[in-house]
C-alpha cells in the first residue's frame, strides 16, 4: 500500500476499523455511483426511502449517532454474519484515486461518527453490504444529520437504467445544447475532452489539426498530410520533437523539411537523432546538408541515417571531429581503401581506434594485446569484441579458462568460436554460460540436447536471430521444430509461413508459448489450436487481437459456448452470427467481468444495458459502456461534465461533429459561456 491508501487504512483503524482481505474490486455499485442517489437533491427523509433524521443538535450527539447508524446496520443488513461491510469515506486527505471500497469490521471500541467526517458529529460515509444489495449512507446537511436507507439496489439499478435510456431523436437533438449552458469547462475537463477528441476516430480532419498543442494523444494515431504539415510549422518545439518521435505518418520530403527547417542546432540534433533511430529515409538535399552540418553532433547523427549515401559515410569517416569519424567507421569500413582504413586504426582518438580495431577483426583475429588496449578504455565494447569479433586462439583460450561469467558468456555466442572450446564451454559450471552455448546456430540438435540446463518456460524471450534468417528454408523449419531447445522451437513459430507438418508439430508442442507464438505470427496456425490458446492466454502481443483476430480462428458454431463454465469461451457465443440481442443482454449480467466487457463493447446492446454498465465495478467496463453508441445524449452530457468519464466520453463515436466543434471552442477559449436558453 502507498500513499493514499495508507492514509485511508490509518484513518479508518482511527474509527475503531479493521480492514480485512485483500483490497479487491468489489463486485458491487462502485463507490462513485452509491453516492449518487445518497446525496441527490431528489433525496430526502421520506416513508418511500427509508430515512432517519436526527437533529444536529442534541446531547452526546457523537455516541447517538453511532448508535443510530448500528440500529440501522443491523436492522438492514448491512452487516454480514461474519461481521464484515463495506465503507467509504468522503474524505479527499485520504487521497485514494481511483477510489474503491474497503472490507471492514468492527473492533472492540469504534466510532465512525466521530472520525469518519470533517469533525466530530458531522460524518460522511456510506456503508454496503458485502452482497452489494443493501446501501446505508451517512451525510452532514446544514444542522442535520440524514441517514439514508436503500435496499434492494440491484432493482433500483435497473430501473434508473431505464428511465434513463428513454430518449426520443428529438429529445436526442435538443439534450447536446444542454452540455454548453452555464460556465465553461475547467482546466481539467478542458483536457481530458482534447484527449478524448484525439482518441476518437471520429473526429473529423480539420478539428484535430486544432488539437495541435492540446493533447499528446494525437501523435500516435497516423495523421492526415494536413494535420502534419500543420503538426510540422507549430511554434512548439516539443511538439515538433513528439511528431517526430511517433507519428507513423511522415513523408521522405516532410521529414528532410521537418528537419532542415529549424534554425537551433539543438532542435536540428535532435530531429536527426530521431530519424536516425527510427531508420527513415530522407531526401538526398537532406543527406547533403545534414552531413555538412557546422554542428558535429548532427553530423554524428547524420553518420546514422538510414540511406546515407556511400560517398558521404566515408567524407565523415575522416571528419574533422573524432566523435563524427568514430560514429561513421562501422558503416564506411566496408567501403574504404586501405589507406583510409590505417589511418583509422592510427587515429589520435581513442574512441575512432577502438571502432577501427574492431571493423578490422571482423576479418583479423584480434590478439591479447589488442583485446586488452580496448578493455582499458571501453569494457562494454571489449564485451562486443569478444561475442562477435574473431579472436586469436590464446586469447579465446584464456577468456574460456580464466574469464569472468560475463566474458564467458559473450564466449559462448561467439560465431567463430572453435569447437572444442565450445564443448568447454558447454560444461562450464555457470549455468548462465551454458545457457547462451544451448542457443548456438552450429550446434548439432544431439549437442543441444546434451547441455545441461535449467529453461525457465515462463520467460519467453526475443526470437533466435539466426533461425528467423532460416524462416524461409522449409527443410532447416523442419529439423529446427524437433529441436530439444524451446527457444529454437518458439523462434520457428515465430515464422510467418510454415510447411504444414511443421505447422501441426508446433500445434501439439508441449511448451504452451510455442503454441502462442505460432498463434500471433504464423498465418497458418490451425483453428483447433487458435482456440486452445484462446482458452488460457489473456495477456497483450505485439500482433492485436491475435489469437482471436487470426484469418484461422474459428467464426461458426460458437453459440455451444454460451453455457460453458469458462468465460473465455463463453463470450465467444456472441461472436456466432446466429447470436441474439437477447444473449447480449445476458451477457452483460454474467458474473464474468471478462464476458461484460464483451457485451458492453457489442453494438446490439440496449441503450438501458449500456446505461447500467456505466456503473459496472470495474472501470475498462465502465469505459466500453461510455463510449457505446446507443449511449443517450444527456446521459453523455453527464459523462462528458465528470472529470472522472469525460475523456471516454469525449471518445464517443456517435457525437455530432457540431457538438465537437463547440467543445474544441470551449477547449480553446475557456472564459466563454454559451448564451442561455
Amino acid at each position: 500500500m502507498t500513499g493514499g491508501r495508507d492514509r485511508l487504512v490509518e484513518l479508518l483503524q482511527r474509527a475503531g476499523l479493521e480492514v480485512v482481505g485483500d483490497w479487491r474490486i468489489e463486485e458491487v455499485l462502485p463507490p462513485r455511483a452509491a453516492w449518487r442517489p445518497v446525496i441527490s437533491g431528489h433525496t430526502t427523509p421520506t416513508v418511500v426511502v427509508p430515512t432517519v433524521v436526527v437533529r444536529g443538535d442534541l446531547p452526546d450527539l457523537v455516541a447517538d449517532l453511532n448508535a443510530q447508524w448500528h440500529r440501522l446496520a443491523t436492522d438492514n443488513g448491512i452487516i454480514g454474519e461474519d461481521g464484515a461491510f463495506l465503507i467509504d469515506v468522503a474524505d479527499n486527505r485520504t487521497g485514494c484515486a481511483p477510489r474503491g471500497w474497503a472490507r471492514v469490521r468492527l473492533t472492540g471500541e469504534w466510532d465512525l461518527a466521530g472520525v469518519l467526517g470533517e469533525r466530530p458529529g458531522q460524518p460522511e460515509f456510506l456503508t454496503l453490504s458485502t452482497d452489494g444489495s443493501t446501501l446505508l449512507g451517512v451525510t452532514t446537511e446544514e444542522d442535520e444529520i440524514w441517514f439514508v436507507v436503500l435496499d434492494r439496489l440491484h432493482e433500483r439499478q435497473e430501473a434508473t437504467a431505464r428511465a434513463a435510456a428513454r430518449e426520443s431523436p428529438e429529445e436526442r437533438e435538443t439534450a447536446w445544447a444542454e452540455l454548453f449552458r452555464g460556465p465553461g469547462p475547467s482546466e481539467r475537463l478542458r483536457e481530458l475532452w482534447a484527449h478524448g477528441l484525439a482518441l476518437n476516430p471520429a473526429t473529423p480532419d480539420g478539428l484535430r489539426a486544432r488539437l495541435l498543442g492540446l493533447s499528446h494523444y494525437l501523435m500516435y494515431r497516423p495523421l492526415p498530410t494536413a494535420v502534419v504539415e500543420a503538426a510540422m510549422v507549430h511554434p512548439d518545439r516539443k511538439l515538433r520533437h513528439h511528431l517526430a518521435e511517433v507519428q507513423p505518418n511522415i513523408t521522405v520530403e516532410q521529414w528532410a523539411r521537418l528537419i532542415l527547417s529549424e534554425d537551433k542546432p539543438r532542435d536540428r540534433w535532435i530531429l536527426t537523432l530521431l530519424a536516425a533511430d527510427r531508420q527513415v529515409e530522407l531526401t538526398d538535399a537532406a543527406y547533403e546538408r545534414l552531413a555538412a552540418d557546422p554542428s558535429a553532433g548532427i553530423r554524428e547523427e547524420a553518420a546514422r541515417l538510414a540511406g546515407l549515401p556511400v560517398r558521404l559515410l566515408t567524407a565523415l569517416a575522416s571528419d574533422a571531429e573524432g566523435s563524427v569519424r568514430a560514429a561513421a567507421c562501422p558503416r564506411a569500413w566496408p567501403h574504404l581503401d586501405t589507406g583510409a582504413r590505417r589511418a583509422l586504426l592510427d587515429d589520435p582518438s581513442g574512441k575512432v581506434r577502438i571502432q577501427a580495431l574492431l571493423q578490422y577483426h571482423q576479418e583479423q583475429p584480434i590478439p591479447r594485446s589488442a583485446f586488452d588496449a580496448i578493455g582499458l578504455e571501453n569494457v562494454e565494447l571489449q564485451s562486443r569484441a569478444v561475442k562477435t569479433r574473431r579472436l586469436e586462439r590464446p586469447l579465446a583460450e584464456h577468456l574460456a579458462h580464466h574469464g569472468d561469467t560475463a566474458q564467458r558468456c559473450s564466449l559462448a555466442g561467439n560465431p567463430h568460436l572453435d569447437p572444442d572450446l565450445v564443448d568447454l564451454l558447454a560444461r562450464d559450471p555457470d549455468e548462465q554460460v551454458r545457457s547462451v552455448v544451448a542457443v548456438r546456430a552450429d550446434l548439432a540438435e544431439e549437442q543441444r540436447a546434451a547441455i545441461d540446463i535449467d529453461f525457465d518456460p515462463r520467460i519467453h524471450r526475443h526470437s533466435l536471430d539466426w533461425v528467423t534468417a532460416l524462416h524461409e528454408d522449409p527443410a532447416a523449419m523442419r529439423r529446427l521444430a524437433r529441436s530439444s531447445h524451446p527457444l529454437v522451437r518458439r523462434s520457428v513459430a515465430r515464422a510467418r509461413r510454415l510447411p504444414p507438418d511443421v505447422v501441426e508439430l508446433l500445434a501439439r508442442d508441449e511448451d504452451r508459448v510455442v503454441q502462442l507464438f505460432l498463434a500471433e505470427s504464423c498465418d497458418d496456425a490451425p483453428a483447433d489450436m487458435l482456440l486452445r490458446v484462446w482458452q488460457w492466454w489473456t495477456g497483450s502481443l505485439s500482433t492485436p487481437d491475435r489469437p482471436h483476430g487470426h484469418p484461422n480462428f474459428p467464426r461458426t458454431g460458437l453459440l455451444g459456448y454460451a453455457e460453458d463454465p469458462n468465460p473465455r469461451m463463453r463470450q465467444l457465443a456472441l461472436d456466432d452470427a446466429e447470436s441474439t440481442v437477447e444473449l447480449v443482454e445476458r451477457f452483460s449480467r454474467d458474473s464474468d467481468e471478462e464476458v461484460r466487457h464483451r457485451a458492453a463493447s457489442d453494438p446490439r446492446l440496449t441503450p438501458a444495458s449500456a446505461v447500467r454498465l456505466l456503473d459496472d465495478p470495474y472501470e475498462h467496463i465502465r469505459g466500453a459502456a461510455a463510449r457505446h453508441p446507443a449511449l443517450p445524449a444527456r446521459v453523455l452530457i453527464r459523462l462528458l461534465r465528470d472529470g472522472d468519464t469525460a475523456q471516454d466520453a469525449a471518445r464517443h463515436p456517435a457525437l455530432p461533429v457540431h457538438v465537437m466543434e463547440q467543445m474544441l471552442q470551449r477547449i480553446q477559449t475557456p472564459t466563454v459561456a454559451a448564451p442561455g436558453p
